[in-house]
């Protein structure tokens, strides 16, 4: 049997769907993915992008993975809705990059947010007593200020991150350090934007990149299947999932409208950098 679906999995490409925030279970069903395209030994792997970004680790982690079977595999990503921030980071793992000319990517950066909820506390009356082991043990704590020396700590682990994500995009895209910091500020750009830049490599769809893949893997695009892998999601998550997207794209599509504030795409990550879309 394992034979019999290793023989069937040379004539086909895999594809692998990341959709929304980029974080823990995603990273997993990605990795295990991945493992299952290196062992079936797909010829040609699509891998479909529409997110705003994920945490840090969770993308240099799947990034690594793309980048490992690039010498086994044809892998070919295909960028959808959003494909920004970590998106674009998971995205460099792959050799060969399509985007459609309206999607919505760049927000090449990194960024650590924290509240600070002092005022409130203070006009109802609640203080926090703390008891730490160093002075930075609560640092980014929501009921005080950064003081001078944590906001240093902070923006060279930010800085840190982001030279990494430079460096990254840099190699991949076979450009100069120089020319990636040109762009790489955060800003969003299009798809066709994203062509002239030298961050993807055409422009064109899903169907267009799968045929791409099955043309780099050697074999017949009109006859090709193209086997999506991972777990089946209930009803429930791919409806959930789906407004989480929709959201997204809202995110910032409405920030593009002259005079509109920009909405903010938040996700919960107990302190962890992101790299994730904003303004």
């Amino acid at each position: 049997m394992v034979w019999f679906l290793k023989s069937r999995a040379r004539k086909q490409i895999a594809r692998i769907e990341i959709t929304g925030a980029i974080a823990g279970s995603t990273r997993k069903r990605v990795l295990e993915s991945l493992k299952l395209v290196e062992e079936r030994k797909f010829p040609a792997l699509l891998v479909r992008i529409d997110s705003p970004g994920g945490t840090v680790g969770d993308s240099q982690e799947i990034y690594t993975a793309l980048k490992r079977l690039q010498d086994k595999t044809k892998v070919v990503a295909s960028f959808g809705n959003i494909s920004a921030s970590g998106g674009v980071y998971v995205g460099m793992g792959a050799p060969y990059i399509m985007a459609n000319p309206g999607t919505i990517t760049g927000s090449i950066g990194v960024i650590l947010r924290g509240n600070n909820l002092e005022r409130l506390l203070e006009k109802i009356g609640v203080s926090f007593k703390v008891i730490k082991s160093g002075p930075y043990k609560d640092i980014l704590a929501f009921d005080r200020e950064l003081t001078d020396p944590e906001k240093d700590i902070l923006q060279e682990l930010i800085d840190i991150s982001y030279q990494q994500f430079v460096q990254t995009v840099a190699e991949a895209r076979k450009l100069a350090v120089e020319t990636v910091h040109s762009f790489a500020d955060g800003r969003i750009f299009t798809g066709q934007q994203a062509l002239e830049l030298g961050i993807v490599d055409r422009l064109g769809t899903e169907e267009d990149a799968r045929r791409w893949a099955a043309e780099l893997a050697g074999l017949d695009p009109e006859k090709t299947r193209c086997i999506t892998l991972g777990e089946r999601k209930s009803i429930v998550n791919r409806v959930f999932s789906s407004k989480q997207s929709a959201f997204s794209q809202l995110t910032v599509l409405s920030g593009v409208a002259a005079g509109m504030e920009w909405l903010e795409f938040e996700l919960e990550t107990n302190g962890l950098p992101l790299w994730l879309y904003r303004p």
